[in-house]
């Protein structure tokens, strides 16, 4: 199927199968239709223009489908675009399926959960503890599968747990340098902040909002189950409060999405982690593809900037 979309290069001439993962109507300056498709390996993803879409095409070349592409890839205002000289959808000659299409987590999901659930098992606040593990037990299933976001950052199978994962392993770091920091708040909050996605998003192929993603949002959907869990549970106290802050907090400003601005530690320091851990996998991403000595493409919520990779890490030590 030749290399992935994460290694190809521009100028590289291409002919393989690819899953859509959207396909978004649009209209060109001369009146025709186009349609712009998002074309995705478990490599990665890149943008492609389909010129002069008929109607047909519209109805053809659509979310989900497998399509086998013959292009090449040239660069756009920075970022790397496929220029399809044809396409067709797949049949089942053709012998693939979705899954082989889907980027997932670098970690399995039976393995990201035993990790999780030994973060639980160490809090020493029974509330915590209880309301924490009743709502990953709640939304195991669709938390283990579940991407992070729509677009930017974790945007794959199993992209919530692994960004819990990965912002846990951080919050343990800076526990240990801080031992002010309440431990049990600190796990509990980055393990329910995005909780509420589960329900706010459609799942990890052309991830959408849904219905109540839409009207509620994530935050509102977490701060509410926080308050149902105690009352099932039958927990009262200042813990199931301070719950409910980090997940309306998390966002750090009312301008980021944050009905209230962090004012417990535990929230100001579980949002600096979430940053740290959605601009790393961004940045991280950008470059995957990027030769030492080049520069990244640009990243729209890291103020469009482009990175770039060192060469000197490539030199040989001089022994």
């Amino acid at each position: 199927m030749g290399k992935g979309i994460r290694f190809q290069q521009v100028g590289d001439r291409v002919e393989t199968y690819y899953l859509i993962k959207s396909a978004t109507k649009g209209i060109a300056s001369n009146n025709k239709p186009f349609l712009t498709l998002i074309l995705c390996d478990h490599t990665g993803e890149i943008e492609a223009k389909l010129w002069g879409a008929s109607p047909e095409d519209e109805a053809t070349f659509k979310s989900r489908v497998i399509v086998h592409i013959q292009g090449e890839v040239t660069e756009y205002r920075g970022r790397l675009q496929m220029k399809i000289s044809s396409i067709r959808p797949t049949s089942a000659i053709d012998q693939v399926k979705v899954a082989d299409f889907v980027r997932s987590a670098p970690m399995a999901p039976a393995e990201m959960l035993e990790q999780i659930t030994q973060y639980i098992f160490e809090m020493k606040n029974a509330n915590i503890q209880r309301i924490t593990r009743h709502l990953l037990k709640k939304h195991q299933e669709a938390f283990l599968e579940s991407p992070a976001a729509t677009k930017n950052h974790h945007e794959f199978a199993s992209g919530l747990a692994y960004h819990v994962v990965c912002m846990l392993n951080v919050a343990k770091s800076l526990a240990a340098l801080y031992p002010s920091l309440d431990t049990d708040l600190l796990y509990a909050g980055v393990i329910l902040h995005d909780l509420g996605k589960v329900r706010e998003l459609s799942g990890a192929i052309d991830t959408t909002y849904t219905l109540e993603g839409k009207l509620l949002g994530h935050i509102s959907i977490i701060v509410n189950e926080i308050a149902e869990a105690a009352k099932e549970l039958g927990i009262e106290g200042e813990e199931v409060l301070m719950l409910q802050h980090i997940a309306l907090s998390h966002h750090g400003k009312g301008e980021w999405g944050s009905p209230k601005a962090p004012v417990l530690r535990e929230a100001e320091v579980l949002h600096m982690i979430d940053n740290i851990d959605a601009k790393m996998n961004m940045m991280d991403r950008a470059l995957e593809r990027v030769q030492p000595g080049e520069f990244s493409e640009r990243i729209m919520p890291m103020e469009n900037r482009t990175f770039y990779k060192p060469s000197f890490h490539e030199a040989p030590l001089d022994l």
